[in-house]
């Protein structure tokens, strides 16, 4: 298991990260999603920190907080060392009924810290994650509190969840001219058939040093290689046929597929652990999150750390995934080509 720095920050996460939806759905879509009570869900956290993950994902939404009660208790249980581990969660999505229960506000943040912190049994949380963009809340206000957290002891880093590229943007320069602490990482969906933060969002974060962690690596199971065309060979219950999220091409997903499981039998393993190691691969990606109902299905992932593609079969993969050229992109790359020329003539003349 490797580990990689959050963003310009001195913390160090594992290169997969266990994600934790899965844990105390009791109906509704957490029940689609996932249902793991107890015992089960603090067996996959015990098996990930015995394969080297030190980096745990939730959110206050999830099972309405019972996730976090589950992880929480978990940890105790477990008497999991504090410092061992990485913990983050999230807060923007309705806790309740008030008008005042969602979204970014200062007080919707300040209640939500002590209520995670609570449900976890921690007296702080590594990385605190907003998780949605709120239209109804002034920028400042959000980094303000968020930069409170930090001060008081209560968070020690602070991230971001499916935002813009513009919208981390002004808030990264919003931080840096008010002094306040700037988000260190974007959670965003990123997958083989889902390349899209490849356009915006890539870019930004590697020229602002921002972390990336991805979730939904396997596209909500479709690429696990489980299921043929037209859904054949889907087990009965599973996630994609009962809660078909994230959406995907699917046409295209499945032709990704098909160059993916020869590859997965070059190497002898699965086609889910092929589509990890093609993210792992990827130079702006931090942390993977996996989650998993089963401890099989947890060790197939794990197991992902250790192929290692070759140049041939990332470019494969590359090829059948790619996105379409999209403007203004066509345009850098016909505009930026004589000056890219430039560079890397120069680079040359000084070796």
């Amino acid at each position: 298991m490797r580990y990689n720095p959050m963003g310009r920050s001195g913390l160090f996460v594992s290169e997969l990260c266990l994600g934790t939806m899965t844990f105390g759905g009791a109906g509704g879509m957490w029940g689609q999603i996932g249902s793991l009570q107890q015992a089960d869900a603090e067996a996959l956290i015990g098996q990930s920190l015995d394969a080297g993950i030190n980096f745990i994902d939730t959110a206050d939404v999830y099972a309405e907080g019972v996730s976090e009660q589950i992880t929480g208790q978990a940890l105790r249980n477990l008497k999991t060392p504090r410092d061992s581990v990485v913990i983050a969660t999230k807060v923007f999505g309705a806790t309740g009924e008030g008008p005042n229960t969602r979204g970014l506000s200062r007080s919707h943040i300040l209640d939500g810290v002590k209520a995670s912190l609570k449900r976890l049994q921690l007296d702080h949380i590594d990385l605190y994650q907003v998780h949605g963009f709120d239209p109804a809340t002034p920028m400042d206000e959000t980094l303000r509190a968020l930069d409170q957290l930090v001060r008081h002891g209560h968070v020690r880093y602070v991230g971001v969840s499916n935002w813009a590229a513009w919208q981390i943007a002004k808030a990264l320069g919003i931080s840096e001219r008010l002094g306040l602490s700037r988000f260190e990482s974007l959670q965003a969906y990123y997958s083989v058939a889902g390349r899209d933060l490849e356009r915006e969002l890539i870019p930004m974060l590697a020229s602002e040093g921002v972390g990336l962690m991805v979730w939904s690596p396997l596209a909500g199971g479709f690429l696990s290689g489980k299921y043929g065309r037209n859904m054949q060979g889907a087990e009965q219950g599973s996630r994609r046929t009962s809660f078909d999220f994230p959406p995907v091409n699917k046409d295209k997903a499945w032709d990704c597929i098909d160059v993916m499981r020869p590859i997965a039998e070059a190497h002898g393993v699965s086609v889910a652990r092929i589509a990890l190691a093609w993210l792992l691969h990827q130079p702006q990606v931090t942390s993977v999150i996996v989650g998993a109902k089963r401890p099989d299905q947890l060790q197939d992932n794990i197991e992902a750390t250790k192929v290692v593609l070759t140049e041939a079969q990332l470019q494969q993969i590359g090829q059948a995934s790619q996105l379409a050229p999209e403007y203004p992109g066509w345009m850098f790359e016909r505009q930026g080509e004589y000056r890219r020329e430039q560079i890397a003539s120069s680079h040359n003349h000084s070796v």
